[in-house]
This record gives structure tokens, C-alpha cells and sequence, in this order.
């Protein structure tokens, strides 16, 4: 990809370093699966609203962003069911059901009091509902976490087992904290790690940049959704495993 989107936060310095660089890249393997992660609606309000104007309201909201990502993570998943690929959910687990405190709360402190108005209070009881907009299809598997990362003390791991994916296109937010968390297990439990660029979202736009430079670098492969279309379509849709003697062409 030409002209990425950390490009104008990088130094002199950072600039001349990659240029000396030995960077490889992850690819992919032959048997993948789509990763949403907390696309819910506390991220998106109801509305497509400016960022700051969505607070009001909705304390993690991610603003335009959320939205703008939406029609993609629609394209990637559309594709991936076309081609038998497993699409998985993942979402938090509320305290109210739980009894287990999220990880933010555990370790900041409750943000506010509950709320007591009866309109906070029905937007609090459907923070973490995934949007239908890229929600789940019937048999589709949808887990719950109390952790930044999708992994922790959740069944994923086993249920990628079960499927054997080797290869992880990571969509969702945000991309500084849940899905760099993500991608950073998911690279240590040794997939491949794809980070579909226009499906992941940040509240801050250098958080954002920085965040996808950082793991493109390290533990994942930044690629653009028609990348990885590309590469679904490669695949065989009886069995989601790449066709023999077929790859997509990196970008």
C-alpha cells in the first residue's frame, strides 16, 4: 500500500531507521478466520454524530470513524461467508450480568455513578449489544470478554483450534487498546495476523495511525480490505483453505 496512513507522524529519524530496516512481513496461511472485536453500541451511539457531540451520551463513543468503518467490515464479511470462512464475534461481558467488574473499571475505579435517568439508564443496558449493521448470522459465534484482549479468559483459542485457523483478519475497535491487545496474543499464540486497515477504528487519529505502524512492524500485517478480499477469494468454498498454487498479491 502506497502512502500509509502513519506516514505523517513519522520522524526523520523513524523514516531514515526503516529504510535500513529489515522488516518482513507475517502473510497468511491457508485456513483463515474474521476476528470482529467490540464492535457494540456504546462505540457507535445510534447516530452518526460528531465525536465530541456523541459523548454526551455515549462515554466510549468512537464518532465518524465507527461509522465510516462500517460498509467495510460489511464487504469483509460478506466475502468470508461467501467463501465458508468463520466469522467471529466478540463483545464485553457487563458487570450486571457477570458480577465481574470490566477490566477498566477494576483497575481506574468506577467512572461515574450508575445512571438514573431512564434514558441512561436503557443506553447502559445496550452498551455492549453488537450493532446489526455487522452483528452476527445464525451460527455464528459470539463471545464475551472482560479483558482488552479477545483471548483473555474467553473460549477463542479453543475455538479456533477446532476450526484450525491459522490466519486472523482482525476487524473493530479500538485500535490502540482491544484490538492491539488482540493482535499481540493472537501473534504470541503464533497466527497470522491480518489488520484490515478501513475495518478498524480509533477515538484519536494519531493513536490510530501510530497503533497500525507499531503492529505492522511487530506482530501483524496492516493490509487494506482489498487485500484480503483478494485473498478470500482465493479460497476454496467447500472447505475455506486456499486453493492450491493460489495467492493474493501483497500490497
Amino acid at each position: 500500500m502506497a502512502g500509509r496512513v502513519w506516514d505523517r507522524f513519522l520522524t526523520e529519524q523513524d523514516r531514515r531507521h526503516l529504510e535500513n530496516s529489515n522488516h518482513r512481513g507475517v502473510g497468511v496461511g491457508q485456513r483463515p478466520a474474521v476476528l470482529n472485536v467490540d464492535l457494540y453500541r456504546a462505540v457507535f451511539g445510534d447516530e452518526n454524530l460528531p465525536l465530541v457531540e456523541g459523548l454526551k451520551n455515549w462515554p466510549g463513543y468512537c464518532g465518524p470513524a465507527g461509522w465510516a468503518a462500517v460498509p467495510h467490515i460489511q464487504a469483509l464479511q460478506r466475502k468470508a461467508r461467501a467463501v465458508g470462512v468463520p466469522v467471529l464475534h466478540v463483545t464485553g461481558l457487563s458487570e450486571e450480568e457477570s458480577g465481574v467488574p470490566g477490566w477498566s473499571d477494576a483497575i481506574h475505579g468506577p467512572a461515574r455513578r450508575a445512571p438514573r435517568d431512564a434514558a441512561a439508564r436503557e443506553r447502559h443496558a445496550r452498551r455492549l449489544g453488537i450493532i446489526p449493521e455487522v452483528g452476527p448470522e445464525p451460527g455464528e459465534v459470539v463471545l464475551r470478554k472482560t479483558a482488552p484482549s479477545a483471548f483473555w479468559g474467553t473460549p477463542l483459542m479453543a475455538q479456533l483450534n477446532h476450526l484450525r485457523v491459522d490466519t486472523l483478519l482482525i476487524t473493530g475497535e479500538s485500535t490502540s487498546g482491544c484490538v492491539r491487545a488482540t493482535v499481540v496474543e493472537a501473534a504470541s499464540l503464533r497466527f497470522k495476523v491480518q489488520v484490515v486497515e478501513e475495518c478498524v477504528f480509533d477515538r484519536h487519529e494519531a493513536c490510530h495511525a501510530i497503533n497500525l505502524f507499531d503492529m505492522h512492524q511487530k506482530y501483524a500485517d496492516v493490509v487494506s480490505l482489498d487485500f484480503a478480499l483478494r485473498y478470500l477469494e482465493s479460497l476454496d468454498a467447500a472447505t475455506g483453505a486456499t486453493r492450491a498454487g493460489t495467492r493474493p498479491c501483497a500490497d
